[in-house]
């Protein structure tokens, strides 16, 4: 199944990039679905589950202007039931993480669209829907939650992985309060 021999981590290395936070757009749904379609179209069948996460995903919240996808697969170490399809289709592998629930990331070579590969069953599957909806019930968690993107998107930052570590702790508060919410 999956290569010990394949380059695994941020594939190519750690990219410097300005944070840019940017008011919500009303086109951010219209883009996820494009690029749903194109991604059911390209891998034929594999996708289970393709749903928009991420701040983009959020009516009223500001964001780095990146659509973040989640793809759920039978199996992501299985990259041979989609990878080379979705890089036929133009998108770009940036991350694989074979000790961090098989996670896999592609992006657009413009860098605005981030998929997110899952495996049918991984518990992040669950922290991001759960993260995603909580926010869009909450303007409290969702204030609060902007202001600190905004915040931290003021220093500066030797790649994004860093700025996504800082934002942890206010993370972990929202999914808090979003599993209080459903008890």
């Amino acid at each position: 199944m999956f290569d010990p021999n394949l380059e695994t981590g941020l594939i190519g290395g750690v990219e410097r990039r300005e944070i840019q936070i940017v008011d919500y757009q009303p086109d951010w749904p219209e883009t996820f679905a494009a690029h749903s379609r194109q991604i059911q179209a390209a891998i034929q069948g594999a996708a289970m589950q393709i749903e928009h996460i991420g701040s983009t995903s959020v009516p009223d919240l500001a964001a780095k202007p990146i659509i973040d996808i989640l793809l759920v697969v039978a199996n992501s170490a299985d990259e041979s039931s989609y990878l080379s399809h979705l890089e036929q289709v133009g998108y770009q592998l940036r991350v694989r993480e074979p000790d961090w629930h098989q996670h896999r990331m592609l992006r657009t070579p413009e860098r605005d669209v981030h998929i997110h590969v899952y495996s049918t069953g991984c518990v992040e599957i669950d922290r991001n829907l759960a993260f995603r909806d909580r926010l869009r019930q909450c303007a409290e968690d969702r204030i609060r939650y902007e202001r600190v993107k905004r915040e931290l998107a003021q220093r500066s930052w030797d790649d994004m992985n860093q700025y996504a570590a800082a934002k942890t702790e206010v993370i972990e508060s929202v999914l808090s309060a979003a599993g209080d919410a459903t008890n």
